[in-house]
């Protein structure tokens, strides 16, 4: 069974350009990394300064893959481009977990 997670954050306004240019062109590493975590169906979505995120998670260990994830190296490379991006940036958390509301099969 998968579990669908919403995530909301805030770019910078003078990073959304950059941001929107690296997912242009997501680096195939990342890619995989993204999944063999369990991570499928993501999608990231863009209003004014303000980003959502939608993944499902498929894996049986959230925790255990999210910390893979966070120790790959590629992810790692490309974190460094993306971090400095969100308006947090001087912060761990740049996404921040929503309450799914309603889902609808």
């Amino acid at each position: 069974m998968s579990r669908r997670l919403g995530q909301h954050a805030r770019l910078r306004p003078d990073r959304m350009e950059e941001y929107k240019r690296l997912h242009a062109e997501v680096w195939p590493g990342v890619l995989s990394a993204i999944k063999a975590c369990g991570l499928e169906n993501y999608s990231i979505y863009l209003k004014g300064d303000e980003l959502f995120a939608y993944f499902e998670y498929t894996g049986t260990d959230f925790e255990a893959d999210m910390l893979r994830m966070a120790q790959d190296p590629a992810t790692q490379r490309w974190w460094t481009h993306t971090h400095p991006c969100f308006l947090q940036a001087d912060e761990q958390e740049f996404y921040t977990d929503m309450e799914e509301l309603f889902h609808l099969d």
